[in-house]
């Protein structure tokens, strides 16, 4: 796959270097940490001032596209693409051995009118085909590596924010997002992204239940964003680092994304002094955090800020000031990433022992374990069936639930501490759930678009009395291709397709879908879907 650890991302895009010296850019210290050190770049000073180019060429090793790679820009009219300014983006990160960030596929602001007022089903396809048009035409291109999918869903209080999506679409417009980018860009880091949730309260524990949620059903969500939007007189979130430590827990790669300091103006040599300590300890806690890929700033120059025109009586909140000269933050973003590690925690917890299970039924098994023991402290345990991470516990024990009857599946734990130490996987328990209760079903198949070369069957729905789990079985036509799937696992035979259930949908009224490839001019369809 095409993303990788944060040390072995940037290997493939930077040049090899020996350890910066203390007086290095701060994309070579970065470097030297195995993280990434970004800035969200703007298309206008990138083709007009010299001085913004070469600071952005020179310090980051990451660049976010600020407003060139959102719907707005990409695609104003519907089908109508405009790549000018996110392909100016790409090239310039492409000349300077930078990763690119893609921002934003699906959020509320910065969407064309045109989709706001969609029906449902319009809505839906418009999603599907947006993501698959911007991510896929970056797909091939290594410099791209990542996406912010969905973008602000939820309000302070951790409720769901009454947007546009939601309102038509409910809350899984969020998971058929990732599941859209996951098949544009098998290769990209898919992640979440929103404001307000760099400490643990109402919104980031809403936000980091809906992750979990999401992994458990095998949504792919592989990174959470922190954007990091601080300001001086509301304090510095001192929980950063611990909620970055239990969203990593999760499995996600975390990272801050659109990271700004603002101060009330006129600013003083002691607004200069605490935003400096803000930047400081922002890159310590990613430092501190081996899930923590980097840190991106939104901007680099005062001249270029979002800041003032939002918030009229704040402003001065980047590294460098309006003449392109560095600033306290500039030195404190510096040596936080060239100053030794000392003090690191890197010794792994031991493996958990005497892995067991019991009390296994048709859709759910109790796993227990020895404790692990670390020289600081095991903060939590990480358990895998068929070698996929399915959850988390803070005891010595787990109900895996929602499991396939007459299935069989083997589970494995490691042990966690404060530092992201993983011990080694425990020894393997296999499971065999007993046979299901459940009567006859029936599957009905939908096809939701189609066009010359493939089509989408949306929803196949399963339906029975008693279920608790099902297998659906269909033919493809000669020369047809399954090229993505989602709230089923699906396993090809010559031209027979066999899909099953996942863990959270065994039930009656289950739906799933899929994507085919088919030759040109071929108008067949899959048929003979049963279900048992």
């Amino acid at each position: 796959m095409r993303w990788l650890p944060a040390a072995a991302m940037l290997s493939t895009l930077l040049i090899a270097a020996a350890p910066a010296q203390a007086s290095e850019p701060l994309r070579e210290h970065a470097a030297d940490r195995g993280k990434f050190i970004g800035a969200a770049l703007a298309t206008g000073p990138l083709s007009n001032e010299t001085a913004y180019r070469n600071i952005a060429a020179s310090e980051f090793n990451q660049v976010t596209a600020e407003n060139a790679m959102k719907w707005d820009a990409t695609e104003p009219s519907d089908g109508q693409y405009n790549f000018g300014g996110a392909d100016q983006i790409v090239a310039f990160a492409t000349q300077n051995n930078q990763q690119v960030h893609g921002h934003t596929l699906v959020w509320h602001s910065q969407t064309p009118n045109w989709v706001q007022g969609l029906s449902a089903a319009n809505m839906r396809t418009a999603m599907q085909d947006h993501i698959a048009t911007v991510v896929g035409r970056y797909a091939s291109n290594a410099t791209v590596v990542s996406w912010d999918v969905v973008n602000e869903v939820f309000n302070e209080d951790g409720t769901f924010r009454q947007s546009f999506w939601y309102n038509t679409l409910g809350q899984s417009f969020i998971a058929d997002a990732f599941r859209y980018a996951r098949a544009a860009d098998p290769n990209a880091r898919l992640c979440i992204n929103d404001y307000n949730v760099e400490g643990i309260n109402a919104k980031s524990t809403a936000m980091y239940n809906l992750v979990s949620s999401l992994r458990q059903q095998g949504v792919p969500v592989d990174c959470v964003g922190f954007q990091g939007h601080l300001a001086t007189q509301y304090g510095f979130p001192s929980s950063l680092q611990q909620n970055m430590e239990r969203f990593a827990a999760l499995g996600v790669q975390v990272r801050v994304t659109e990271l700004d300091v603002r101060v009330q103006m006129p600013r003083d040599a002691n607004d200069d002094a605490t935003q400096a300590t803000y930047y400081r300890n922002v890159i310590n806690a990613c430092n501190a955090v081996q899930a923590c890929a980097g840190v991106t700033i939104w901007g680099f120059t005062d001249k270029h800020s979002w800041v003032p025109d939002t918030f009229p009586s704040e402003g001065a909140a980047l590294i460098y000031d309006a003449n392109y000269a560095v600033k306290p933050s500039y030195t404190a973003v510096h040596d936080a990433l060239a100053g030794p590690v000392t003090g690191d925690d890197t010794t792994p917890p031991t493996a958990p022992a005497n892995l067991a299970a019991s009390g296994t039924t048709s859709t759910s098994t109790n796993l227990s374990w020895s404790a692990s023991t670390d020289n600081v402290g095991v903060t939590g345990y990480e358990i895998l069936r068929n070698g996929t991470q399915v959850g988390t516990s803070t005891t010595t024990g787990f109900t895996a639930s929602g499991l396939t009857p007459s299935t069989a599946y083997q589970f494995q734990v490691r042990a966690r501490d404060a530092a992201g130490n993983r011990s080694t996987l425990s020894s393997a328990v296999n499971v065999t759930t007993q046979p299901g209760t459940g009567g006859s079903c029936t599957a009905t198949a939908v096809t939701q678009t189609q066009w010359s070369t493939g089509y989408v069957i949306q929803p196949v729905t399963v339906t029975g009395s008693g279920l608790n789990g099902w297998t659906v079985t269909f033919t493809l036509p000669a020369g047809h291709a399954i090229t993505g799937s989602w709230n089923a696992t699906l396993t090809v035979s010559g031209q027979t397709v066999t899909a099953k259930n996942m863990p959270y949908n065994a039930g009656s009224g289950a739906t799933f879908g899929f994507q085919a490839s088919r030759p040109a001019g071929n108008t067949a369809l899959p048929t003979g879907f049963t279900c048992s």
